[in-house]
């Protein structure tokens, strides 16, 4: 019952956190034992094992950023791009970024070779990249760093690929910068449960 309680505790303890700082209460090492963790025990359809990652510390977490600056730059009227460039800036102030991936020649495979589930399997794979996800940011928020899940492609693919050496298979899913929160996540409301979940006897 006890591991039952910590468990729903960092459920609801996992929350999206804006105001993020580049300390850490925990070493790197140590996030990237939790991100190692994550991808290899999350489940994936037929054991696909599709999801890749990039982790940046320091220079590359900030090489991410601004190349995401440059992306919006490009876009984005001039008149709004100031409270852009703020929301990038608190991303950039963070600890590091993690970058979420799906290999594409594994989807492909699998189309190829399960033919009769062949529009199934990019929804599986994105299935499988969020509970990695989930994961990785409950675990961070266990050790006290605040995240948030941002989604810049594929605006950025290509630069991303350009700068870090990423493959072509692999199709940029997410972004999750990471950071000690200095300021307390927004109050979140709910809908009634009855109107999402109906239990059936």
């Amino acid at each position: 019952m006890e591991k039952e309680k910590n468990f729903f505790r960092a459920v609801e303890n996992r929350r999206t956190r804006y105001a993020l700082t580049d300390r850490s209460p925990v070493p790197d090492d140590k996030i990237e034992e939790i991100i190692r963790f994550a991808v290899k025990c999350a489940p994936s359809a037929f054991n696909s094992q599709g999801a890749r990652l990039l982790v940046l510390f320091g220079a590359k977490h900030h090489a991410f950023w601004r190349l995401t600056k440059e992306a919006l730059k490009k876009i984005v009227p001039p008149e709004n791009f100031s409270a852009t460039q703020e929301k990038l800036a608190s991303f950039d102030a963070a600890r590091g970024t993690i970058l979420y991936f799906e290999d594409w020649d594994t989807v492909e495979g699998l189309q190829q070779k399960f033919p009769t589930y062949k529009d199934n399997f990019p929804i599986w794979a994105y299935e499988s990249n969020g509970m990695v996800e989930f994961i990785i940011w409950t675990a961070l928020a266990e050790v006290g760093l605040g995240a948030s899940l941002q989604h810049y492609n594929p605006l950025v693919d290509e630069a991303v690929r350009r700068e870090f050496g990423v493959p072509e298979s692999w199709k940029l899913i997410a972004q999750m910068p990471f950071g000690e929160p200095y300021a307390p996540a927004d109050k979140k409301d709910f809908l009634p449960l009855d109107e999402r979940v109906k239990i059936l006897k």
